[in-house]
């Protein structure tokens, strides 16, 4: 079962445009993330796909493989989706986030071997235990809750689930957003409309959701730090010394 990691990389990002390739304790962000990833065991290939000429002959000249997608996807899922179709053999497609420079090799072995052991899923993700009150109630920190067998129930940006009774411990996990398809439910969630749940919430996981698709969740201990914007490269000096 062959597995393929690929980085969705544009350039013209509105929060931080150049992001892939802003330089990082000497080498570009994207080329941080592709040696990361590279050391997955898990991945058979790491790809990174991009729309932009400057990101491709970056990635070249580190010696990486980089695909050229077109330049009109609305999301990293619909690059990922397009430069799979360059590898038929592949049954498993991993999206790994572009923006995360110490990703940790782990989890993605985690994950993949996750979707192995369970055949019914078509698409897993990870997720996090949070306690801390301020980022429970962050939007900008989306939540989810499972099943007894561990599959997504939904996904919000509100505190799910609601605690009404002050004497019940409610568990808050926090998404993370490192997924991984099976080759054949990617490229069918590429071509599903929009739903209201997702256009109310912008999460696109909530279409999948609503059109039946299986979202397996394992959890971590593991968060790396995403840069979102240019101030946050000031965060990852002390992120660095704690790994």
């Amino acid at each position: 079962m062959q597995t393929v990691g690929i980085i969705p990389a544009r350039y013209d990002s509105v929060r931080f445009p150049g992001k892939p390739l802003v330089d990082i304790g000497g080498k570009t962000m994207i080329q941080r993330v592709y040696e990361r990833a590279s050391e997955a065991k898990e991945l058979d290939l790491v790809v990174v796909a991009t729309d932009d000429a400057r990101i491709q002959e970056a990635v070249q000249a580190f010696g990486g493989r980089v695909v050229m997608t077109r330049r009109d996807h609305l999301s990293g899922t619909d690059r990922v989706a397009e430069a799979a179709l360059n590898y038929s053999k592949a049954e498993l497609i991993m999206n790994i986030q572009g923006d995360e420079p110490y990703i940790f090799p782990e989890q993605i072995n985690q994950l993949v071997r996750f979707i192995r052991e369970k055949p019914s899923l078509e698409i897993a993700t990870m997720a996090k235990q949070i306690t801390d009150t301020g980022l429970i109630q962050n939007p900008n920190v989306v939540k989810v809750v499972t099943s007894t067998d561990a599959q997504a129930l939904y996904f919000s940006r509100s505190p799910i689930p609601y605690q009404r009774d002050s004497k019940v411990s409610a568990i808050y996990r926090k998404h993370i957003g490192l997924y991984i398809y099976r080759a054949t439910a990617l490229q069918r969630i590429t071509a599903l409309a929009p739903h209201p749940l997702e256009e109310a919430e912008k999460l696109e996981q909530l279409r999948w959701l609503a059109n039946g698709l299986k979202i397996g969740i394992t959890e971590t201990n593991l968060e790396s730090i995403a840069i979102d914007h240019p101030e946050d490269l000031a965060r990852l000096d002390k992120f660095i010394d704690r790994l």
